[in-house]
């Protein structure tokens, strides 16, 4: 199935895996590139010299097309563009505007820059800038995340600007890429789903917690770092949203503190990090040690399988999901689903 979203960044099929951090590495993207989808890799949680060695990884394992993820507000985001542009990475991804900068010197080098935006104002902004394509995220989404569902902010963002839209947040099969297609969009990216994985290395503890959500288990909540977050509702996130300041605060410390270590990060880096992330937001010292934090919470579940001591973020389409393919079933499930869809509705007319 072609659009201008496989013309544009040369894969088989207009889907994409979204950069989970902790959860999109070498081998979930490069199943995902093998399987003809945009694999991309999460490199937010990475040092510089972990970033070159797995892109390296992933090169190994595929000669398909791929993306790395970045955080355009990172104090080092300039030294992870120049990584990207000297390994030959294919697209870059960002979870945040990139600046014009930023966009202009991967542009230069032939890099697609592709940002995930959760307004219409947002895209116009990037678009303007130059970027190639966007990621339209809805509230449906997991992660950090908006008000607006996908179904309502699409067609605005097809409307407003002249470039590929990506929808994300709300999409696991294939009538859903057949609705994106519908509203305009070049494809869908998906993040829960490419996670629910047999390919995926999050532990199986943590995967059967998310086949057990239903959708009414999925919520959005603002304890862990201040901004809308959505995840399943967990026994830790039930006690965040209980914790009073002092509290919180303290057990805000001694997990920043794990974070440091494990990360290498200064404490002058992680306030930055969470600075960053306050711009424009009424957030508490707390939740600024909080949103620098919040890989550490995504670790423990996500790489430690220690779902009473972190966080798991999630899409509400967790509630739907009740499997694990490889990556190279979901796709070709995925697009079997939308050419039956297609077909139907072409013969229905």
């Amino acid at each position: 199935m072609e659009t201008a979203l496989t013309r544009l960044t040369g894969v088989r099929h207009p889907v994409v895996q979204t950069g989970m951090g902790w959860v999109a590495g070498p081998r979930l993207v490069s199943a995902t590139a093998n399987a003809g989808a945009l694999g991309i890799l999460a490199s937010a949680t990475m040092t510089l010299g972990q970033l070159r060695s797995a892109v390296r990884e992933v090169r190994a394992r595929t000669d398909a097309p791929f993306g790395v993820n970045l955080r355009a507000d990172a104090a080092d985001a300039g030294d992870r563009v120049r990584i990207l542009i000297e390994e030959g990475v294919r697209v870059a991804s960002f979870a945040l505007a990139p600046s014009r900068e930023l966009i202009g010197e991967l542009k230069e080098a032939g890099v697609v820059v592709m940002p995930t935006v959760g307004a219409r104002r947002h895209a116009e902004k990037v678009a303007a800038w130059g970027a190639d394509a966007v990621l339209v995220q809805g509230t449906e989404g997991g992660g950090h995340t908006g008000e607006v569902a996908t179904t309502v902010l699409l067609p605005q963002v097809v409307d407003a600007v002249d470039i590929p839209v990506v929808a994300t947040g709300g999409f696991f099969d294939g009538r859903g890429l057949v609705a994106a297609l519908a509203y305009g969009a070049a494809g869908v990216a998906m993040g829960t789903r490419f996670l629910l994985t047999s390919d995926s290395t999050v532990p199986e503890a943590v995967k059967s917690r998310y086949l057990a959500a239903t959708v009414r288990d999925v919520t959005v909540t603002r304890a862990v770092d201040g901004l809308p977050h959505r995840m399943l509702r967990t026994e830790l996130v039930e006690a965040l949203e209980r914790s009073g300041r002092v509290r919180g605060a303290l057990q805000t410390v001694r997990r920043a503190a794990g974070y440091r270590k494990l990360s290498g990060t200064s404490w002058r880096r992680m306030f930055q990090d969470g600075l960053a992330l306050r711009h424009g937001k009424d957030l508490t010292w707390s939740q600024v040690l909080l949103a620098a934090n919040t890989p550490m919470l995504l670790k423990a579940s996500m790489v430690d399988g220690r779902t009473d001591l972190g966080v798991m973020a999630s899409g509400q389409v967790a509630g739907v999901i009740d499997d694990l393919p490889s990556c190279a079933e979901l796709v070709e499930r995925i697009m079997k689903e939308a050419e039956d869809t297609l077909r139907r509705l072409t013969a229905s007319r």
